[in-house]
């Protein structure tokens, strides 16, 4: 498992951690039923709180993306497709409202916002 804190951002290390593994599980990278490392061992190898890490791990199980069996370790869970779509909308929202807080904030009008968001979908889908 790749990760990468990074000190240069006003994101949370915990946070940081969370999206990074949230992103390789839907990815597929991590499977359901993989072994995530220790919080103690994945703390040391980041250099990072062993209750930062924690957090991280709390976050994820809360939101069902792992499991924790007692004595033996945190496991990635089987994919709730429903859950993860949830999740990824809920991002979706987050960023649109801040696009569009910054578009009013540039006096764009909607149809100009909706001009833009179509030409970047279908830019993508090329």
């Amino acid at each position: 498992m790749q990760l990468v804190i990074r000190n240069t951002t006003d994101q949370p290390i915990y946070d940081q951690l969370c999206q990074q593994i949230k992103a390789q599980i839907i990815a597929g990278a991590l499977k359901p039923g993989d072994a995530l490392p220790s919080i103690r061992g994945l703390a040391k190898d980041l250099k990072i709180s062993v209750i930062t890490t924690k957090r991280a791990y709390d976050e994820l199980e809360s939101e069902g993306f792992l499991n924790t069996i007692p004595g033996k370790g945190c496991f990635v869970a089987e994919k709730d497709l429903a859950l993860v779509r949830e999740h990824r909308l809920r991002e979706m929202e987050e960023k649109l409202t801040s696009a569009i807080e910054l578009a009013r904030s540039c006096d764009v009008s909607e149809q100009e916002l909706l001009s833009l968001i179509h030409a970047l979908y279908e830019e993508a889908n090329l």
